[in-house]
């Protein structure tokens, strides 16, 4: 995947996904100019959920957490700023989910145990990684995940009461959606997410969508925030708000719909395992 270039002096600054959400647009916009202008990025900003100064301290406030200590799995985003935290749920014994870097492949996530990872020799500073973890982890569909005790998710732009928005794809609001709808994820399982302190704004500039799952947690280099959001978490996937380009870039996710609206696949069912030329058997 080609890096997403800075704008341009001569040109608006706009991320890959714009035009869908003006407003998060904006947003966006201020969060990833801002960590550039101010030094705290580290590595690109723009279209990326951005990696930033302190992200290792971030993950390191979220690890005291109750919730965090008790975890014996842990879902988290596959992005760079958030290799702390999947470093440290291996290193914590705890079985590691995350998806796929886009969703580009056949298979949609891996399951990253770190019993596994010591007996085949490889370093939890690899499997950290999504290189690491999409050579070596084991490839599963959405249906394998067992239940989450704990879900890490990437973000621009967050609230003190716990809006987000990430880089404008809605991969993780989908993957949360889908997890919903399958009892992976419950109404009570925590959402947390890592960021610098200046990727928080107001409230009002992160609006939730019906289909949007508040945070609970936010870690930031300076403090962990407690949003005590109450809002209602949605019940599953709001197919009418996939937009088309998804279904179009996402190689499972017609399938996926398919399966999951006729009732074929609501709960936890027998695996699929993912072949690496991409079928199942």
């Amino acid at each position: 995947m080609e890096e997403a270039p800075s704008p341009s002096s001569q040109s608006p600054p706009q991320g890959r996904w714009a035009g869908r959400d003006t407003n998060k647009d904006q947003v966006r916009s201020e969060i990833w100019q801002r960590l550039e202008t101010d030094g705290w990025n580290i590595g690109p900003t723009w279209s990326h959920i951005p990696n930033f100064v302190g992200a290792d301290t971030a993950a390191w406030r979220l690890a005291q957490t109750t919730e965090w200590k008790q975890a014996r799995t842990i879902k988290c985003n596959p992005d760079p700023p958030q290799i702390p935290v999947r470093l440290r749920a291996l290193y914590g014994g705890k079985v590691l989910y995350a998806p796929v870097p886009y969703l580009t492949k056949e298979f949609p996530y891996l399951r990253i145990d770190p019993d596994v990872m010591l007996d085949e020799g490889v370093s939890f500073e690899l499997a950290a990684t999504s290189e690491g973890f999409v050579t070596h982890g084991e490839r599963i569909g959405f249906e394998d995940v067992e239940p989450l005790d704990f879900c890490v998710v990437g973000s621009v732009a967050v609230s003190r009461r716990g809006g987000r928005t990430g880089k404008g794809a809605g991969f993780a609001d989908l993957e949360t959606g889908i997890f919903r709808e399958l009892g992976i994820i419950k109404t009570h399982t925590p959402m947390a997410t890592t960021i610098h302190s200046c990727q928080l704004v107001d409230d009002a500039r992160v609006f939730m969508m019906p289909h949007d799952s508040p945070l609970d947690y936010v870690a930031t280099e300076a403090e962990l925030i407690v949003t005590g959001n109450t809002t209602s978490r949605p019940t599953g996937v709001s197919w009418d708000s996939v937009r088309q380009d998804q279904f179009d870039t996402i190689p499972f996710l017609r399938d996926l719909c398919r399966r999951m609206q006729s009732g074929v696949l609501t709960t936890r069912t027998a695996s699929i395992k993912y072949q690496v030329g991409g079928g199942t058997t």
